[in-house]
């Protein structure tokens, strides 16, 4: 017979049961830097105190880094960069698939330390470890062809081309989900040959410290993967600035990716940003409606709505508005907001008070414009007294109003009824960002007709967000430049190289020689 399913409470214990040692070892160590495979404090000795967003309880005391730790992690990266570049592609492959494994060893604690850091429910944080070995799979198996390019033969010459690692490369990552996706830039800079300076969010550093030293755990050698923790404008600045490093990749605020683009300026360094969204999901009237209404409430208040590609414009057709608002009101109503570190909650507390400020300052500009809060709109008091916010439904909007054009980041949905597809394309795009869409509807030439008028980098018909490893990932307009994914990361941390070999048929000509 088949043992019973342990309880909720049960695994909720268990969680606490598992964190308490690792909390009480990290409130002892601290978190400092990892320069060149050591762990050093910050060469001014400032800290700064990182807090659960559960209690506000200090987590751990972390360094704070500032433009001389940085040139230190810099130099470092410039000088392990030709070793780590040369070293055969199967060895680099092997020495990534040891990473996935140490992660994977320690899924669990990364789970229960990504909950407590970030305020992120446990039932996705259980999956994000694993999504993050996974990345590095994806990436050491791609290792052994990172440098193949085309053949493109003319008429007198063999043309080649072929690829090579940047060099060293700056990566700045989010509060949101910071392991994996910390993982996501990192597993392809390593592949690629590139050797990374990692500025992790200093809203969760906790994670982040983890994975530096699973990564040396697994052999990587000293001063491939450097990790520096501190303020943006700090550490980041110092990182975008730095004249060793070549290129820097950068997940978080547009207004923020527009800093980096003009401080990477005059060293000419290239950016691969992932910014904001405010992405529409389109529910047109010969939808199947509940699998919509599934998607419509996981991708927005799933993550506590923290996340880039979130849905948070639903653009419903009115003639089915009234009817598919009422289902979506009840859903909204019976989610459970509560400790991150229980199986049963599916919103926990956002990161950070400033955060939460910021998301309620919505509830106003709602009211304000003259939209109706038919759910949530206030802060929740939840266990611990942490950050934890009302998931808030927002009907009775049209497109001009702040919360149809501003990113809230938070569980934050604002509902916009629409005529018919043209209306619905023209709402969906009358926005500065263009990161993602979402369609709905059983008339599939309307949806790839939509799919192509959306102005958007990623668009899901009849479905979530899945994420397909080889696809690209990114935005258009204020959503980013560049993409993520399969051979479209080598791309941006890789430099196309072009080889001309001649077949000994051609004529050149002859200059400067004299007449007979």
């Amino acid at each position: 017979m088949d043992k019973a399913m342990p309880k909720s409470s049960e695994v909720f214990q268990a969680n606490r049961d598992r964190a308490a040692p690792l909390l009480a070892k990290l409130r002892a160590d601290g978190i400092g830097h990892l320069i060149g495979g050591e762990i050093v404090p910050s060469i001014s000795g400032e800290t700064f105190e990182t807090k659960s967003p559960i209690d506000s309880a200090v987590l751990a005391p972390v360094a704070r880094g500032g433009a001389e730790d940085i040139d230190r992690a810099a130099t470092v990266a410039a000088q392990a960069f030709k070793a780590w570049r040369d070293m055969p592609a199967t060895m680099r492959k092997k020495l990534l698939h040891r990473v996935a494994d140490a992660i994977e060893e320690r899924a669990d604690d990364i789970a229960v330390l990504e909950c407590i850091d970030t305020g992120q429910a446990h039932r996705f944080m259980a999956k994000a470890a694993i999504r993050g070995a996974e990345n590095f799979r994806f990436f050491a198996d791609k290792c052994t062809d990172a440098r193949d390019g085309l053949n493109m033969p003319s008429d007198e010459h063999w043309n080649v081309s072929t690829r090579v690692p940047i060099g060293p490369v700056g990566v700045i990552t989010p509060w949101n989900t910071p392991f994996m996706l910390s993982t996501w830039k990192i597993a392809p800079a390593l592949a690629a040959g590139c050797t990374v300076v990692h500025k992790p969010a200093e809203w969760s550093p906790v994670t982040a410290d983890l994975l530096a030293k699973l990564v040396k755990q697994a052999g990587v050698p000293d001063g491939v993967l450097n990790t520096v923790h501190g303020i943006g404008e700090e550490a980041g600045k110092a990182l975008t600035q730095h004249p060793a490093i070549k290129a820097i990749g950068f997940v978080g605020e547009s207004s923020t990716g527009s800093a980096i683009m003009a401080q990477g300026a005059p060293t000419l360094k290239r950016v691969h940003f992932e910014l904001g969204g405010k992405n529409p999901v389109i529910v047109f009237d010969d939808a199947d409606m509940e699998c919509a209404l599934d998607a419509v409430v996981f991708m927005i208040y799933s993550l506590n709505g923290e996340r880039c590609t979130s849905s948070s414009r639903l653009l419903v057709q009115e003639t089915i508005a009234d009817k598919f608002i009422e289902k979506l009101t009840a859903r909204v109503k019976a989610l459970k907001v509560g400790h991150p570190l229980d199986p049963a909650t599916e919103i926990g507390p956002l990161i950070h008070e400033r955060h939460l400020e910021k998301v309620c300052s919505y509830f106003d500009v709602a009211r304000k414009d003259g939209a109706v809060i038919a759910v949530g709109g206030r802060t929740h008091d939840g266990p611990g007294g942490g950050h934890y916010v009302q998931p808030t439904l927002v009907t009775g909007a049209h497109a001009g109003m702040r919360i149809a054009q501003e990113e809230v980041f938070g569980p934050f949905l604002t509902v916009i009824p629409f005529r018919d597809e043209k209306n619905a394309v023209e709402i969906a795009n009358d926005v500065q960002y263009g990161l993602t869409g979402y369609v709905w509807t059983s008339d599939m030439g309307r949806a790839l007709r939509v799919a192509d008028a959306l102005e958007a980098g990623m668009i899901w018909l009849n479905s979530e967000n899945v994420r397909h490893l080889p696809t690209p990932f990114g935005g258009m307009k204020s959503s980013g430049i560049g993409r993520d994914g399969g051979d479209y990361s080598f791309d941006f941390y890789m430099e196309t190289k072009h080889v001309s070999l001649a077949k000994g048929t051609h004529r050149i000509q002859r200059l400067g020689v004299p007449s007979s």
